[in-house]
């Protein structure tokens, strides 16, 4: 099983489109182990876009994913970082194909609806941002049949 992180951003949450990222997440047949919301705090989001801190938009990256409230998640099932990839579609939606959720539902580059991990070091870093290992945990009892007892 393979972890990897999913956000949905503030834009699409504005709009109304965490049932609609959560339902094709499910319908693949992944499983969603933790999910939040929350409006990221200015350091998360330095955390977040770490990686582009010296590109000139880094700023404006920050600006936005502290905007409001994103929806971050931590989803597992086999190859889930390729599969949750190509669910999202292409960062820039002109070039994203029909079908993925950028495809269908982003407005422009700026206002992509959803980030998603590019791979297990990102995957890591990035839930280990937004959650507490206590937090990606409960998982566990679900699959022990808890709620059913």
């Amino acid at each position: 099983m393979e972890q990897t992180f999913l956000m949905v951003k503030p834009d699409a949450v504005q709009r109304g489109l965490v049932g609609e990222v959560v339902g094709r997440v499910e319908d693949r047949g992944l499983r969603i182990v933790a999910m939040k919301m929350v409006t990221p705090t200015e350091e998360q989001g330095r955390e977040h876009y770490a990686e582009h801190e010296d590109k000139p938009f880094y700023d404006d990256l920050v600006e936005f994913i502290t905007s409001g409230p994103a929806v971050p998640m931590v989803v597992e099932g086999d190859d889930a970082i390729s599969i949750v990839r190509t669910m999202i579609g292409a960062t820039d939606p002109a070039e994203a194909t029909p079908g993925t959720i950028r495809g269908d539902h982003a407005v422009d580059i700026g206002r992509n609806c959803v980030h998603a991990a590019d791979s297990p070091e990102s995957a890591e870093r990035e839930i280990a941002i937004y959650f507490t290992d206590d937090e990606t945990e409960d998982w566990e009892r679900v699959e022990e049949g808890w709620l059913y007892e």
